[in-house]
Order: structure tokens, then C-alpha cells, then sequence
């Protein structure tokens, strides 16, 4: 089944036969994805009022447990983010109502991030309607492919983690 990577790389053969271009059809077909799996999160995600970033705040402070608290600092670690970043993002969260800040008592500099009850409420709803759409998102995979696909992506996300 061709596809547009298919003749992306075919016009690669054409113009430069002295070059592979193989390698460039995985990473067409892995940015299409990526793009393609972004809109349907994030039409799932205003659905709920959130933003892709937003809700990424909410399921980590969701899968902590409770109390549903973590630092900010840890927040931007874990989300891969400036401190900068997460402030902004935090200030626009808890001006919704779905967290807010409270001063570590461990560190005079810190800052605790906590759900509040409607935040919790709402990302409750959205990762059932999220995990939803991820399963229909994989519905063209048998589950054989399923986690062939996964384990392919787990190996090469770790290789270039390691580099």
C-alpha cells in the first residue's frame, strides 16, 4: 500500500540515485503520525476545556496519587520543560481552577502543585475519553503488531535516550 512517503522517497531515488533514501520513509511515516495522533488528542483534550500541554500537567499530577502534589520543579523534570515553561503553564491551570500552588515546606524556594477537586474531576473524564480514542487511534493493528510496534519504538527511543 503506497503511501506518501512512498513517493517522497521515490522522487529521492530520482533526483539523487546515488543516495539511500530508505530511512527517510520511516521518519515521513513517524512525523505524519505524530502529527495525525496530535489532532485527535487535541480534539479530545478541548472537549474538555484542556490543551495537550494542559492535560499532561493533570495526568501527572493525577498518577502520583493522592494527594495529588508534586513541585514544580519536578513537574517541569518530568515533562521535559523549562522551569519558565511551567510556570506559565501552571499560572494558566490554576487560573482555570484545575490546581493550585502552595509553598514547599521543604524548600523556602520551592513550590507544591496540587489538584484541586474539579481539576481532578476533569482529568478523570478526559483519560477515559484519551485511553478511548488512543485504543480506536490502534484498531487498524492486530494486537501482535500492536506491541511488535510498541517494543520497535521502546528500543529505538531508548537507543537514542542513550546518546
Amino acid at each position: 500500500m503506497a503511501d506518501h512517503s512512498d513517493a517522497v522517497v521515490a522522487q529521492w531515488r530520482e533526483q539523487r540515485p546515488d543516495l539511500d533514501p530508505s530511512p527517510m520513509a520511516t521518519f515521513t511515516r513517524l512525523w505524519r503520525a505524530a502529527r495525525l495522533v496530535e489532532e485527535r488528542q487535541a480534539a479530545v483534550f478541548s472537549a474538555h476545556g484542556l490543551e495537550a500541554g494542559w492535560f499532561d500537567v493533570l495526568a501527572t499530577l493525577r498518577r502520583a496519587g493522592a494527594p495529588h502534589r508534586l513541585s514544580a520543579g519536578t513537574l517541569a523534570r518530568g515533562l521535559v520543560m523549562s522551569t519558565g515553561g511551567m510556570t506559565k503553564r501552571l499560572d494558566k491551570l490554576e487560573a482555570a481552577g484545575l490546581v493550585a500552588r502552595s509553598p514547599d515546606p521543604d524548600d523556602r524556594r520551592g513550590v507544591l502543585v496540587s489538584l484541586t477537586e474539579h481539576g481532578l474531576a476533569v482529568v478523570d473524564r478526559a483519560v477515559e475519553d484519551h485511553l478511548d480514542n488512543e485504543a480506536r487511534l490502534l484498531e487498524p493493528l492486530t494486537e501482535r503488531e500492536r506491541r511488535a510496534l510498541n517494543g520497535a519504538l521502546a528500543k529505538l527511543v531508548a537507543a537514542w535516550e542513550a546518546t
